[in-house]
């Protein structure tokens, strides 16, 4: 009797046991695990049904207990955004000249001047020069695609670690080059670690952001890009001249090291839009199972085993796992060409990556001849430092005031191209006219104005890139918008505009023509206002979690209907 009135009102649990709901979209979790909504769903009378959901659940330390629990994602946003600025640090310091150095010298009267820097110690001419300072697009464009297709069967911590310790060795590389081809390599491996965390860093920014703040956090990984350059411009040129620049790359591989190791240790995350990576055991030709006649023949011919059952020949060759790794390599280029085909054909992507590309081809020839320009139609002396502290300056409040801005209209893609489009346009309006001023005050006050705009975008763009797709095509829609911007945009722009230079003779009117080029952006943008756009980050979302949610109850109820009869005995 006492037993059967404990059911009929059982105790009031107490209140560390009271299950909490949360308004928020929790980070996923690891992968042989159930959604964390089915869990906190639970009805929870004790300490003992508590321990048995956990069991069921399959979590087997209380470190899976901390990831379901635990609140990570402004640690997620802290590590990516050092890993972005330390490797961004490396790309301006390579640039500056305690790292880059220059040519030594000779007078007519014969005194001589050593050089310095990596140009002076291997001799290199300003093409070799320039070829180092581009040598990690070659990797970056060739695993970029590769990693991104990796990614759906692979875990993407993993390939994070795998790409950082790629990165890691190959600053170190950079460090002890002895000539020309030997750093000339170690740069271009620098671009294949980038490529895995390029792709995939901004996916899972995406899926642990808060709802109401995802373009403000991915603003906040996008600030580090002009944030690190400038850090590398002053990290490079002090171990560059107080110690000597082979120490800048060693001192780079040091701090990229720990986050390298990071991501083999941390527990993996699955990326919204992939299925658990679930573990896997080898297969083999034939599965070993009792034998079911005795009158069986087992011979070896030719290497393969065959098995005889009444007349029923089974063979299973060596070769089986080369045909295997064949079809595997096979069905994944498969897979990509068709993800590629489904990008091509998604006019958001489309119009968002022309429009980028654009707006890229003005900002890397503004980064590398803007200085130059400066200085002969201003008559600067301090051209380099008034161009890269506009650039900072403007580059940070730039882009978070862009995602800010986006959150605050509600971020969506009709909006992100709406800032895009105003942002773009309004900065080449500033830009144009600082460039008409005779004045230098003028100039810098009009050109701070339009760069604060131009960089706003750098939070909307890479939103749209992130949200026209599925889930799914994410690592690779960031992938090939990486590719195409650099190879349709900074890497073109600057040898096409010292040729403009070439014929017209006058940098002001090069610098016109070039910022024109804004406009054409903001056109492209402008496009993608009335494009039928459809948000398919929360569309897959919510029906992946009521497909697993419903995979996942059934067990439960299951489980339940089995204990009704063992209570009803008891009673």
């Amino acid at each position: 009797m006492a037993r059967r009135a404990l059911k009929d009102s059982p105790p009031t649990p107490p209140s560390w046991f009271t299950p909490k709901r949360y308004n928020h979209r929790p980070p996923p979790l690891y992968s042989n695990s159930i959604p964390y909504s089915l869990l906190i769903s639970f009805s929870i009378n004790s300490p003992f049904q508590l321990l048995s959901k956990i069991h069921s659940l399959r979590l087997s330390s209380i470190s899976r207990v901390q990831v379901l629990f635990g609140c990570r994602e402004n640690m997620l946003l802290m590590i990516f955004c050092v890993i972005n600025m330390i490797n961004y640090v490396d790309r301006g310091a390579i640039a500056s000249n305690g790292v880059n150095g220059s040519l030594g010298t000779c007078t007519d009267s014969g005194i001589c001047t050593s050089g310095s820097g990596i140009q002076g110690d291997f001799n290199l001419n300003n093409f070799q020069d320039g070829v180092l300072s581009s040598a990690f697009m070659v990797g970056l464009l060739v695993a970029s695609p590769i990693f991104a297709s990796l990614s759906k069967s692979h875990n993407p911590f993993r390939l994070i670690g795998v790409g950082l310790s790629v990165w890691t060795f190959a600053a170190a590389g950079c460090g002890s080059s002895f000539d020309f081809w030997s750093i000339a390599i170690c740069r271009m491996l620098v671009g294949v670690g980038e490529a895995s965390f390029i792709s995939l860093a901004a996916p899972f920014i995406d899926d642990h952001a808060p709802a109401a703040q995802k373009t403000s956090w991915l603003a906040t990984f996008y600030m580090c890009i002009p944030t690190g350059v400038a850090l590398g411009y002053v990290y490079g040129g002090f171990v560059g001249n107080y110690l000597n620049w082979r120490y800048a790359f060693w001192g780079e591989a040091f701090l990229m090291l720990p986050f390298a190791v990071l991501g083999f240790v941390m527990k993996p995350l699955q990326l919204k839009g992939f299925s658990p990576i679930e573990s896997k055991t080898p297969s083999t030709s034939i599965e070993t199972a009792p034998p079911l006649i005795e009158d069986s023949e087992v011979s070896d011919i030719n290497g393969c085993a065959v098995v005889r059952v009444e007349g029923v020949i089974a063979r299973a060759s060596d070769k089986g796992s080369e045909s295997e790794g064949a079809f595997r390599i096979l069905n994944r280029f498969s897979r990509f060409s068709e993800d590629m085909k489904v990008l091509l054909l998604d006019k958001v992507y489309v119009v968002n990556v022309l429009g980028y590309i654009s707006y890229n081809f003005v900002i890397g020839a503004y980064s590398y001849w803007g200085p130059k320009a400066g200085y002969n139609i201003y008559h600067m002396n301090n051209a380099d430092l008034l161009f890269g502290g506009i650039t900072i300056i403007c580059g940070i409040f730039g882009t978070l005031s862009g995602g800010l801005i986006l959150d605050y209209m509600s971020a969506t893609i009709s909006n992100a191209f709406k800032i895009l489009f105003g942002a773009t346009f309004l900065g080449a309006m500033f830009c144009f006219s600082a460039f008409c001023f005779r004045s230098l005050y003028g100039f810098v006050v009009l050109f701070s104005v339009g760069e604060l705009l131009v960089f706003a975008t750098q939070a909307p763009v890479n939103y749209v890139c992130l949200h026209c797709v599925e889930p799914s095509l994410r690592p690779l829609s960031m992938a090939i918008s990486t590719v195409s911007i650099h190879i349709f945009g900074d890497v073109p722009s600057s040898p096409l505009v010292g040729v403009l230079q070439d014929h017209i003779n006058n940098w002001r009117e090069t610098a016109l023509i070039l910022t024109s080029v804004l406009f054409l952006a903001a056109g492209i943008w402008f496009i993608g206002i009335f494009l039928s756009s459809v948000d398919t980050f929360n569309e897959e979302g919510e029906n992946q979690a009521s497909t697993v949610e419903k995979a996942s109850m059934k067990p439960l109820l299951g489980e339940n209907k089995n204990e009704m009869p063992d209570d009803s005995g008891e009673a």
